[in-house]
């Protein structure tokens, strides 16, 4: 299974775009939040299951602030990772994702890209492909895969 993990894509949607492309064939869509607006877009152009959420930039939006769901056999939440204070850094989102029994929490707004893989807990933040901040400023997605015993593995991928 593979699954192509986006944030903050901010209305800017030619990367998306030309990120699909590139990795099609994919399974799933994991949006974190921030497209403001371009819902349809994101859901239409993908041609498989997205599971996407607001960020705090989707004023009026009527998506899900945070989702639970299942990749495999992962319990996955996906929030946007404003309202768990992300900025400062990832452990109080951490502990409520363990709070919350899962096993991988998805976020986005830091605009920088972190694959965290703990012992109780995985942390993927894709970063952002409209306003990348992270050093070298290169727009970034993740890349989720399951291998065939249904393990995940984890790739940050830059254009």
């Amino acid at each position: 299974m593979r699954v192509l993990i986006v944030s903050d894509t901010h209305r800017q949607n030619n990367n998306y775009l030309k990120v699909l492309e590139m990795v099609k064939p994919i399974d799933m869509v994991v949006h974190c939040g921030d497209a403001e607006g371009s819902e349809y877009l994101i859901c239409e152009g993908a041609g498989c299951p997205v599971e996407i959420i607001t960020g705090n930039n989707d004023f009026f939006s009527d998506l899900p602030r945070e989702k639970e769901f299942s990749i495999g056999s992962y319990k996955v939440w996906l929030t946007h990772g404003h309202n768990y204070y992300v900025t400062m850094g990832n452990e109080a989102l951490k502990e409520e994702a363990i709070a919350r029994g899962v096993d991988i929490v998805i976020y986005g707004h830091t605009h920088k890209p972190l694959v965290d893989i703990e012992d109780k807990i995985i942390a993927v933040n894709p970063g952002s492909l409209a306003y990348p901040r992270q050093e070298g400023k290169r727009p970034s997605y993740v890349m989720m895969e399951l291998d065939n015993k249904g393990k995940a593995h984890f790739d940050i991928c830059y254009l």
